[in-house]
């Protein structure tokens, strides 16, 4: 896309951008009637055979089990591939790399274009993966930038829904006197493990460009 293209970013786009935010950032996950705004609500849940949780049963191994594993990501992804096109054509992606792009580039070397899957994918990491997978193809991300964006995602996947439903309850503990056992909040926490992705994505990055200097310096000698 040109730099002309990207100077024609409308209200629609922005509003555009607003809603795929909320959509995939889990801030209106319920059983309310706002749910239907929700990836997570209306991607939904796979039913239990015997107990056992979802319908891949219990105890299964091999290359079996791990087919049936990767089925339970082609609705996700699917769907995820599916909205972001949607958003796409109403200039979501467009105001993102718009706006988002004067931080992402400092801060991890980044089009703006990446901002709805980092959101994506700090709820779902199957979302996180199909939307990155639709900007490689695109041509958002190249193989640098794809590499420094799966290291960020790599690191504490799926960071809030995976704390908050399993982290979470650590904060709720107390001491024998009435203390909390976890000195700390929960907040504090999640930035801490936010601010570690950013990091371990920069490590990778400053890596890459090592690596890219190396091989220049050798292709000169040459």
């Amino acid at each position: 896309m040109s730099a002309t293209d990207d100077q024609k970013v409308t209200l629609g786009n922005y509003i555009a951008l607003a809603f795929a935010v909320a959509f995939f950032s889990g801030l209106l996950q319920s059983n309310e009637w706002y749910g239907v705004f929700d990836f997570t609500t209306l991607n939904g849940t796979f039913g239990s055979i015997a107990g056992s949780g979802m319908f891949r049963g219990a105890g299964g191994d091999g290359a079996r089990d791990g087919f049936l594993f990767a089925l339970t990501l082609v609705p996700t992804c699917m769907f995820a591939l599916g909205m972001i096109n949607v958003l796409e054509h109403y200039g979501a992606l467009k105001a993102a790399r718009k706006l988002l792009s004067p931080l992402l580039r400092p801060l991890m070397g980044l089009p703006g274009s990446a901002g709805l899957a980092m959101i994506g994918s700090l709820q779902n990491t199957d979302t996180g993966a199909g939307l990155t997978k639709n900007l490689i193809e695109d041509g958002e991300l190249n193989q640098e930038e794809a590499e420094i964006f799966t290291a960020f995602q790599f690191s504490a996947g799926a960071t809030i829904v995976n704390f908050f439903s399993s982290g979470a309850v650590l904060f709720t503990l107390t001491n024998a006197d009435g203390s909390m056992a976890v000195p700390t909040s929960i907040g504090l926490t999640v930035g801490i493990m936010f601010i570690f992705k950013i990091i371990g994505a920069n490590v990778l990055r400053l890596i890459l460009k090592a690596q890219g200097k190396k091989v220049n310096a050798q292709a000169k000698v040459a």
